[in-house]
């Protein structure tokens, strides 16, 4: 059963998942690697792959700066703050960046291979799908995490 749920997956989108994308998220996630993981797919290879990292020591805007503006991707973010307790608190956001002046084919391509993609990404905390720059605002993420 979880064999044909991997294949149609797979199949409805046509697109597959890089060997290495699985482990730099846990190199994001347990190892704290990273700020940031994008995601792109590549059309030739019919497989989506790690496009970006962004170092540790890079801002919220440097992720922002690295988004297309036109195009789609996928991101991780992970997200310092201090909560109400006084208590560091990190979370994990996937993002589906998708803006509105992107192609359409981009659009659909990103569409049909999200599940595919969250699947290897197991264990992030929240999921935001953006269209433009307000909706992956530093407060958007934020709000959630608190």
């Amino acid at each position: 059963m979880l064999l044909s749920c991997y294949l149609l997956s797979n199949a409805s989108s046509g697109m597959g998942v890089a060997p290495n994308i699985r482990e730099t998220f846990v190199e994001l996630q347990m190892k704290k690697a990273f700020r940031y993981v994008i995601f792109k797919i590549e059309e030739k290879q019919k497989q989506v792959v790690v496009e970006k990292t962004g170092a540790t020591t890079e801002s919220y805007d440097d992720f922002l700066a690295s988004l297309p503006e036109n195009d789609c991707r996928y991101a991780l973010y992970d997200f310092d703050f201090v909560t109400g307790e006084n208590v560091q608190k990190s979370k994990i956001f996937f993002i589906a960046w998708s803006p509105s002046t992107s192609r359409i084919r981009a659009k659909m391509l990103y569409s049909t291979s999200k599940d595919r993609i969250k699947h290897e990404l197991d264990g992030f905390h929240y999921e935001i799908q953006a269209t433009d720059p307000t909706e992956v605002d530093i407060e958007v993420l934020r709000e959630r995490a608190h």
